[in-house]
């Protein structure tokens, strides 16, 4: 027997107003992250854990940090292939800190083989949204030279970014790049340095 039209249409009218109803409000999402946070900050890994994830599909920090304690092994087994997975889901969503953190542990082979060159995208993504580790990471990348060509001009503009963001390695490296250039004579007081040719 076939359904007559009007009926399938409200058939799936109706599905479509249960699947809305299944899917939870803006104010009940950011109570149970913040149910999370409380459990975390307590050191209940395990409740956060599984409140984050069970709105992961809704909320990207959450997602991120269900990410996180998955890379770290906290209130869940330490499973970095699928932190990876979760940090990539939330970073192609934009998130940038999650962009930065799957960048961080694709160059550190986190989940495999360390692969700079994959990192870069991720990094660059989220250096060019202001986060400032990950201008520092993109950085020691250029200095490195070994997964892309050496460029030190671009490992300075990106330590000095990262270095007025408040990072501390990025000001090291920057006086050891300028520690490693040829400091130009200093002049003797009643001398003047010989022409140059």
């Amino acid at each position: 027997m076939r359904m007559p039209f009007s009926s399938l249409a409200g058939l799936a009218l109706s599905a479509a107003l249960l699947a809305a109803c299944a899917t939870p409000g803006h104010d009940e999402i950011q109570a149970q992250f913040d149910a999370g946070l409380k459990a975390y900050d307590a050191g209940d890994y395990q409740t956060a854990y599984k409140t984050w994830n069970d709105i992961g599909d809704y909320d990207l920090a959450a997602l991120r940090n269900v990410a996180l304690m998955l890379r770290k092994g906290q209130g869940v087994a330490k499973n970095p292939e699928m932190a990876l997975r979760k940090m990539l889901e939330a970073a192609d969503q934009g998130l940038v800190t999650a962009e930065a953190d799957a960048g961080e542990m694709i160059a550190n082979g986190e989940a495999g083989p360390p692969d700079k060159a994959a990192a870069i995208p991720w990094l660059a993504r989220a250096a060019t949204a202001g986060h400032p580790i990950a201008t520092f990471e993109l950085g020691q990348i250029y200095e490195d030279g070994k997964a892309v060509p050496q460029d030190l001009k671009e490992a300075r503009r990106l330590y000095k970014i990262a270095a007025e963001a408040g990072i501390t390695d990025a000001v090291q490296r920057l006086q050891d790049l300028d520690g490693a250039a040829p400091a130009p004579p200093a002049a003797v007081p009643g001398h003047f340095p010989p022409p140059s040719h």
